[in-house]
C-alpha cells in the first residue's frame, strides 16, 4: 500500500474513532436512555478484552520481535511500555483532579466550566491513543484491515464514555445542545495528529518501530485496566461486563491468529 494512500487510511480511521467516538458520546450525554447503560457496559467490555488481546498477543509480541537484535532489547520494551503507561496514568489523574474542582458560587458557571476542563483533558488525554493507531498501521505496513483498523474500532468505542463526560457537565452548564455536540466531537480531533505521528515514527527504523509499539502496548494497558473495564463495571454492576471482555479477548485472539 502506497504511503499517501496509508496516510488517507489513517486520517478517515482515526477521524472516525477520535470526533466519531467522542460525538456519540456526546449525543449520548445528551439523549440515551437510563436503559443504555447496560448495552454501553457490554460494548466496553469487548472492546477492552478485544484490546487485552491486540497489546498482548500483537503490540508487545511484535515489539519484542522487531527489537531482537537491538542490545538489552527485553529491557528496553519493558520501560517503553513503563513509559506509555505511566504517561496515560498522568493524563488521567490530571482529568480527575480537574473535574473534582469545586463549581464555585455559581453552580452553572461551574458545571460548564467543568465541561470545558474535560474537553481540553480529554483532547490531551487523545493524542497518545491516536499514537497507537498509527503504530498498529506502521506494523501492519499499512494494511487497511489489520491491527490498526482494530485498534481504530475499539477506541472509538473507548471514546464514547468520554464524550459523555464531557458533554454532561456542559448540558447541566446551560450549554445549548449544538454547542455541546461541537466541543465533544473536537476533543476527539487530536486522535488524528497523534495517529499519523505514530506512523511517521514506526517507519523510521526498527528501533523506532519497537519504541512505538511498546508505548503504544504500556498507553493500551492503562486504557483498558483502568479506564474500560471499571467504566464497564461501573455502569452495570454484574458479571456480563466481564464475560462481554473474556468474549472479546477470544475475539482478538481469532482475529490475530485466524
Amino acid at each position: 500500500m502506497r504511503p499517501v494512500n496509508t496516510i488517507v487510511t489513517i486520517l478517515i480511521a482515526t477521524a472516525v474513532a477520535g470526533v466519531g467516538g467522542t460525538g456519540v458520546g456526546g449525543v449520548g450525554g445528551l439523549f440515551l436512555p437510563r436503559g443504555a447503560r447496560r448495552t454501553t457496559a457490554l460494548l466496553l467490555g469487548f472492546a477492552g478484552g478485544v484490546m487485552m488481546s491486540v497489546v498482548c498477543f500483537d503490540l508487545l509480541t511484535e515489539a519484542l520481535h522487531t527489537a531482537a537484535a537491538i542490545p538489552f532489547s527485553l529491557p528496553f520494551v519493558i520501560g517503553v511500555t513503563l513509559t506509555g503507561y505511566g504517561m496515560i496514568f498522568l493524563l488521567d489523574a490530571a482529568i480527575t483532579h480537574r473535574a473534582e474542582r469545586p463549581a464555585g458560587e455559581n453552580r452553572r458557571d461551574g458545571l460548564f466550566l467543568t465541561g470545558v476542563i474535560m474537553a481540553s483533558a480529554i483532547a490531551l488525554h487523545n493524542l497518545p491513543e491516536g499514537i497507537v493507531i498509527g503504530a498498529c498501521y506502521a506494523m501492519d505496513a499499512g494494511a487497511p484491515g489489520g491491527s490498526g483498523f482494530l485498534m481504530a474500532v475499539v477506541i472509538g468505542l473507548h471514546n464514547i464514555p468520554e464524550g459523555m463526560a464531557v458533554a454532561v457537565p456542559l448540558a447541566a452548564g446551560g450549554a445549548r445542545r449544538a454547542r455541546v455536540l461541537v466541543l465533544t466531537a473536537a476533543s476527539g480531533t487530536p486522535t488524528v495528529l497523534g495517529a499519523c505521528l505514530g506512523y511517521c515514527v514506526g517507519r523510521l527504523s526498527a528501533l523506532a518501530l519497537t519504541a512505538s509499539l511498546a508505548f503504544a502496548g504500556g498507553a493500551m494497558l492503562y486504557v483498558v485496566l483502568a479506564e474500560l473495564l471499571p467504566q464497564a463495571n461501573g455502569l452495570w454492576q454484574s458479571k456480563w461486563p466481564a464475560l462481554a471482555a473474556f468474549v472479546g479477548m477470544l475475539v482478538g485472539i481469532f482475529i490475530i491468529f485466524g
